[in-house]
């Protein structure tokens, strides 16, 4: 049986298997995306019929930001937006940037800094696509993005996406480990940004609860203790998919950690999670196909107040 600290998300089984991603992998090279498009279209809804728990998870979520009840369509819709990015990745990780739309907004900002200052971390959320971010710093060798992440979340799907880059897996940070900090550490030094989806937790995290699209949710503290530990600025950053070839790619400042001492460091991190649940809440209400938490998010806050 599951531990009862154990979140949902992290008790799930992976689906699909390795020989039908390379297979899916093969053909959208062999095929390119238009072509191979039509079979995502088939893919998402055979994942609308056979999941059960995910299709309650939209119903539970679509509501939220659509203000009435979500059909089939919208659920179709949602599931449809998620596998387009999953299959988007075959082409972003074999630098196929042509066959994309990519816009960037607030990048300035972020440029600025990483030129004046160095590293820093991005928050993303598992909302739309990361991947096009890693992607655009690829094709910019003054930009260098590691990925801090939980070497036993989606392995599968991070063994195909190796499968489809060599060079693709070899900017991840594992996290949980006595020497995660100094590692996530020396690549701020180096200049690099660091990024960290920000809106799961694991079993052992410590969490804040805050609204979050009408409701309290847990959101983990680990990720922005981190940040004022090492004491570096936090971006908030996220992929939406907007349907088509184009994505839009959004920069905020949330935090800088760089000039907190250790007595304002616990109302800092309050500060910095509040404004990065804002945030994600304003872009998750302005594309709320690219959510991408197929769970109750909010059930571990509800038996908490139960």
């Amino acid at each position: 049986m599951a531990d009862k600290r154990t979140p949902e998300w992290m008790q799930r089984k992976e689906r699909g298997s390795m020989f039908w991603l390379r297979v899916m992998r093969w053909i959208s090279l062999t095929f390119g995306r238009s072509a191979s498009r039509l079979i995502v279209y088939g893919i998402a809804l055979y994942f609308l019929l056979a999941v059960a728990p995910a299709r309650a998870a939209l119903r539970e979520f679509l509501p939220r930001v659509l203000g009435r009840p979500a059909g089939w369509l919208d659920l179709y819709r949602h599931i449809l937006a998620f596998a387009s990015t999953i299959h988007d990745r075959t082409y972003l990780l074999n630098d196929c940037f042509e066959e994309f739309d990519l816009r960037q907004i607030g990048a300035e900002v972020l440029h600025e800094l990483h030129a004046r200052d160095g590293g820093f971390f991005l928050f993303g959320a598992h909302v739309g696509s990361f991947e096009v971010m890693r992607s655009l710093a690829r094709a910019n060798p003054r930009l260098k993005v590691s990925m801090a992440m939980y070497p036993d979340n989606a392995r599968l799907i991070n063994s195909a996406l190796s499968a489809i880059n060599p060079d693709a897996m070899q900017d991840i940070i594992p996290l949980g480990r006595l020497d995660s900090m100094l590692e996530v550490h020396n690549r701020l030094i180096e200049g690099a940004m660091v990024g960290i989806l920000a809106d799961r937790a694991s079993g052992d995290d410590a969490y804040e609860t805050l609204d979050f699209l009408g409701s309290p949710a847990h959101f983990p503290s680990g990720p922005f203790r981190m940040a004022a530990m090492l004491r570096h600025p936090v971006f908030f950053m996220i992929g939406l998919y907007r349907g088509g070839k184009r994505y839009d790619v959004h920069f905020e400042q949330i935090a800088d950690f760089s000039q907190v001492g250790p007595r304002e460091r616990d109302a800092a991190i309050r500060a910095a999670m509040e404004s990065y649940v804002r945030v994600l809440e304003k872009h998750v209400r302005a594309a709320p196909h690219n959510w991408f938490n197929f769970f109750d998010f909010w059930k571990s806050a509800r038996a908490e107040h139960s």
